[in-house]
Order: structure tokens, then C-alpha cells, then sequence
């Protein structure tokens, strides 16, 4: 992958055309949990669903830790992703929160209160 203009921008995964290429078979696994018999094949066996898909072990193993921030990073989209914590019954405040490193309830807080600061969060480089 090229640089990007994006790049320097701390804790940010861009979802971008080289992202999707990258991540085709987990999003394509993940909005696979949108039918029920899917949903219940991968409940049952969790390993034995993702290989029948065409993913990296490490995406794989990214799915099995249930660790969001690595599935962005290998390629994920959230809102693809979304079809597996929906299918671990969790919702998308406490998912979100989980990638944050924070409770449910000190991210909803931090959104009501208008979301994460932009200090220290612009740029690499800022933080040097």
C-alpha cells in the first residue's frame, strides 16, 4: 500500500479501496451472520465456519478474539462487523466502546458530551 495523506492520523483505520480488497473474505464472512442458519452453523463451531472461508488465519484468529480494532486493521469494515457482535448479542455502544478501551457507560457519556477531544488526536506527528 501506498502512503496515504490519512496515514498520520492516530488510533484511525480508513476503510478505503486497498481496506476492502484486504478485508473482501471477513466482510463477506461477517455479512454471511445476516441468515439465521449462518448465525447458528457459526455459534455452533466457530472454527469450523470461518474455514470455509477464503481468510487469513491471522483474520481468523482476529474473528476468534472477538478484537475489532485488529479485523479494522486487517481489512474490516464496522458496519460488516457489526453482523458478528450483533450475533454475540451485543449491541454497537458496547462494541464501540470495547475498541475504545472504555465501559459502555463512559463512552456514552463521551459521545453525549460530543465525542472524543481533537487535542492530541489530529496527527502523528503532533504527538512527537
Amino acid at each position: 500500500m501506498s502512503h496515504k495523506p490519512y496515514d498520520d492520523i492516530p488510533g484511525t483505520t480508513i476503510f478505503d479501496p486497498d481496506m476492502a480488497f484486504k478485508g473482501y473474505h471477513l466482510n463477506q464472512f461477517a455479512l454471511s451472520l445476516m441468515k439465521a442458519e449462518n448465525r447458528e452453523q457459526f455459534k455452533a463451531n466457530e472454527r469450523a465456519y470461518l474455514d470455509t472461508w477464503a481468510m487469513t488465519e491471522e483474520q481468523k484468529q482476529s474473528v476468534l478474539a472477538r478484537d475489532y480494532n485488529w479485523m479494522m486493521r486487517l481489512g474490516g469494515n464496522v458496519y460488516f462487523l457489526a453482523k458478528i457482535f450483533s450475533t454475540d448479542g451485543l449491541s454497537f455502544q458496547v462494541a464501540a466502546a470495547s475498541m475504545t478501551g472504555m465501559t459502555q457507560e463512559d463512552y456514552a457519556q463521551m459521545m453525549l458530551d460530543g465525542g472524543r477531544s481533537p487535542e492530541g488526536n489530529l496527527y502523528k506527528k503532533e504527538q512527537a
